[in-house]
């Protein structure tokens, strides 16, 4: 059977134990899901790239629900606890798991978005204005990305590869510029 024909459910891993918990499972022949993004923070001094879970402390688990019993899953070495509503794991959409996959490389490492258009609001993720959320201005024809980015109250404009921005949920960060009323 599938991983796409399962149901898949939350769990939650110990702290430090994403790799114990993720192994643990699979020895238990329960697929995981595990999305990751990569990040750039200040540290030291200098700006460092690192790969980070995508939900920190949590896995996606393919469960097959007329199968084995998901209690097993709560005495993994490694995880919490399932996320339950009640006496039942929470089930998480298909649909849901099947998108963030596609997002992401065979590693679980989301891809930077494929497709921008202006007005777009995205949030860059690499160099000096990592974390910052910009608005898509213009796409120039080698790939490099105009935004406009508020500093102090001023609006800048600056160039970034699309590989360094992920583009923002609609209305997770105020509305957007290109929205008519």
């Amino acid at each position: 059977m599938s991983c796409m024909s399962k149901t898949w459910i939350l769990a939650e891993m110990k702290r430090g134990c994403r790799f114990m918990a993720e192994a643990n499972l699979r020895r238990q022949r329960y697929s995981t899901f595990l999305p990751l993004e990569e990040v750039t923070a200040r540290s030291g001094g200098r700006f460092v790239t690192t790969v980070r879970p995508l939900f920190p402390g949590y896995v996606f688990v393919a469960h097959d629900a007329g199968g084995s019993r998901w209690q097993t899953i709560n005495s993994t070495y490694g995880i919490k606890r399932v996320v339950t509503f009640g006496d039942a794991p929470a089930i998480v959409p298909l649909s849901v798991v099947a998108q963030l996959m596609l997002r992401c490389d065979r590693d679980g490492k989301l891809l930077p978005p494929r497709l921008l258009s202006p007005g777009d609001r995205v949030r860059l993720t690499s160099g000096p204005f990592a974390d910052f959320v910009a608005t898509v201005q213009e796409i120039a024809p080698d790939r490099r990305i105009w935004v406009l980015l508020e500093l102090m109250g001023v609006r800048t404009r600056l160039s970034a590869p699309v590989e360094g921005m992920r583009l923002v949920a609609q209305g997770a960060a105020g509305s957007s510029p290109s929205a008519s009323s």
